[in-house]
């Protein structure tokens, strides 16, 4: 039995919780500076006197800053390996947060949020590709919509840090305990593994062996001799043409308009929600309120995905939650009292987070071992251009009559679109290994 197959047999146990547990909390830490600059720039439009297109612009330079760090990363990840790279990202983005509290001009806060987006877009790709590559078909969708559910941890935290830590202590102090995370990287280079399938196609067999021989102890599986293989005649070559070949290239396409989609549509909401909220009249209290109440009803969002992804399919659950996240856009564009406003905030939050994480899950799966990194890297930077738009877009459109309801009926018609485009143009993975799906 070769490793991979030794991998597919393995019963889900610590081992498998324990790494989940280990890319989760780097998830929950991006999610909450993601977070914390949302809660921050409805205080630095009053304190600095910033418009509406320079806080656009400030979201977007972040989105910039993703976009180049997940190309990188994906690159470096199927070259140098998923665990640097995770690391490394997420040392970039920690200290670049905990500088952002320096940040005396709008100018310095611009360059320091383009290093935090760098971190960040590096960190989230690779740490989906380690996880997705570790985890047994039947379990794998559940497990990797599990690791995104840590987002809306992230969110929850950040939500309650704006709460309570900015009113009493500034900004300066959100961006400092989002600094903290730096610390987390000397536990990931000393506990995390490095993902067997890159090691398998690197050659490094030996050292794979070992790995699963170690997860199988675990779980009371005497693991096998090792037996040597013959090298490959061909080292696998990283590029990105290999992303337009063959079968790969309707995957890439598919990929790319999904993660432009709902990258544009999260960002420009979630962004912008507190200081959109400011606008329509509610205080700044109130407003860090309503939404750390819409940020709960993530959680159930990405659990109830968990749940179908692996039972339903990745296809029609992504599908379905798109599309209810496009209703859902509507009616909070309509919503003209606080009930309504916490009603379809809420289900807006609940659809649309659990549609990312069947897209986390999604995405990794449909390329080889090779360029996994690579294409997943790729699909999430064409997603962050998309990121860039909207914040301002949302800056220009939120001024003019009407511009509320306005902004999220452009949210309603892009969610609607790429639903129909994964339902047009996606592949079904449930239950598959990833070799029979993607090589």
């Amino acid at each position: 039995m070769d490793i991979t197959s030794r991998l597919e047999r393995m019963p889900v146990g610590r081992f498998h919780y324990k790494l989940l547990f280990m890319a989760g909390l780097g998830w929950m830490f991006d999610a909450m500076d993601t977070g914390i600059i949302a809660f921050v720039l409805p205080v630095l439009m009053a304190k600095w006197g910033l418009t509406t297109e320079q806080v656009g612009f400030i979201g977007s330079v972040g989105l910039l800053g993703m976009a180049v760090g997940a190309v990188l990363s994906g690159l470096a990840a199927d070259r140098f390996g998923r665990k640097n790279v995770f690391a490394v990202t997420l040392l970039i983005y920690s200290v670049a947060t905990g500088c952002c509290a320096a940040a005396d001009s709008f100018n310095v806060l611009l360059v320091l949020r383009f290093f935090v987006g760098f971190g960040l877009g590096g960190e989230l790709p690779v740490a989906a590709t380690l996880l997705t590559e570790y985890c047994p078909s039947a379990k794998r969708g559940r497990f990797v919509v599990l690791l995104e559910s840590f987002w809306g941890v992230g969110w929850l935290i950040a939500a309650l840090i704006a709460y309570l830590v900015i009113p009493r202590y500034g900004w300066q102090m959100a961006f400092i305990i989002g600094a903290l995370p730096a610390l987390y990287v000397f536990v990931i280079r000393l506990s995390a593994p490095e993902s067997v399938r890159y090691l398998i196609d690197k050659g490094k067999t030996l050292e794979a062996h070992t790995i699963v021989s170690a997860i199988e102890r675990s779980v009371g599986i005497e693991p096998p001799e090792f037996a040597a293989v013959s090298p490959r005649s061909e080292k696998s070559v990283v590029t990105f043409s290999g992303l337009w070949t063959g079968r790969f290239i309707r995957r890439t396409i598919m990929l790319w308009l999904l993660w432009f989609g709902i990258v544009y549509s999260y960002y420009g909401i979630f962004t912008w929600l507190p200081s959109l909220l400011v606008g329509q009249g509610h205080t700044v209290i109130k407003t860090f309120e309503y939404v750390l109440i819409i940020t709960v009803a993530q959680l159930p969002g990405y659990f109830s995905a968990a749940y179908l992804v692996d039972r339903w399919g990745r296809k029609p659950t992504l599908t379905l939650y798109l599309a209810m996240s496009a209703v859902c856009a509507y009616w909070f564009g309509h919503a003209g009292s606080v009930a309504n406003v916490l009603l379809w905030g809420s289900l807006m939050a609940f659809f649309n987070l659990g549609a990312w994480g069947i897209v986390y899950t999604y995405t990794p799966e449909l390329y080889p071992t090779a360029i996994r990194a690579t294409g997943s890297g790729w699909a999430a930077a064409v997603g962050r251009f998309g990121g860039m738009l909207a914040p301002v877009a949302v800056g220009y459109m939120v001024n003019g009559p009407g511009g509320f309801t306005k902004v999220f009926a452009m949210f309603t018609v892009v969610m609607l679109v790429i639903a129909v485009v994964v339902w047009a143009l996606g592949e079904e993975t449930k239950g598959k290994a990833l070799e029979t799906i993607s090589e």
